[in-house]
């Protein structure tokens, strides 16, 4: 195929000669840009390329983890393997301490037990947002480290 400026006749002439199509690359530059090729196979080739991208991205999933304000030692540390757990699947873990009633007067209590959360997961997650208090919940993501 030789590159140069021919007329629309010739261009689709040249093209039906070898069987192909004339594709419009770029309509707004002076003359237009136009490419003879199988646009079949064109699409066929861009579609699988969208796939190929599409399955090497991965979908990235919340896991929850639910404390109390006064989450006894027991508790905590089965929550805390879970979230080990979760953290290693590389999945990002959401830990909120739900206030219900006057527990919200246990503020700092629930702020020490998420910062002790992620003092104790720093090996596996690395902390997202810090303690937040948002009406009647005190929240705190962790997303996963990264494999090596």
């Amino acid at each position: 195929m030789e590159t140069g400026v021919y007329r629309t006749s010739q261009a689709l002439q040249m093209a039906e000669q070898q069987e192909l199509d004339l594709v419009e690359i770029s309509p707004n530059a002076a003359p237009p840009v136009c490419k003879i090729m199988d646009y079949k196979k064109f699409l066929y080739e861009q579609k699988k390329r969208d796939k190929m991208l599409k399955a090497k991205s991965s979908q990235i999933t919340v896991k929850e983890i639910r404390f109390g304000p006064q989450t006894d030692e027991h508790d905590y540390e089965f929550k805390r393997k879970n979230a080990e757990k979760f953290l290693k699947e590389g999945s990002k873990l959401k830990a909120f301490v739900f206030f219900k009633g006057r527990s919200i007067i246990y503020k700092e209590q629930g702020q020490i037990l998420l910062l002790r959360l992620a003092q104790d997961l720093e090996e596996y997650g690395k902390v997202e947002s810090m303690p937040v208090l948002e009406g009647k919940r005190m929240i705190m993501f962790i997303a996963p480290k990264k494999k090596k």
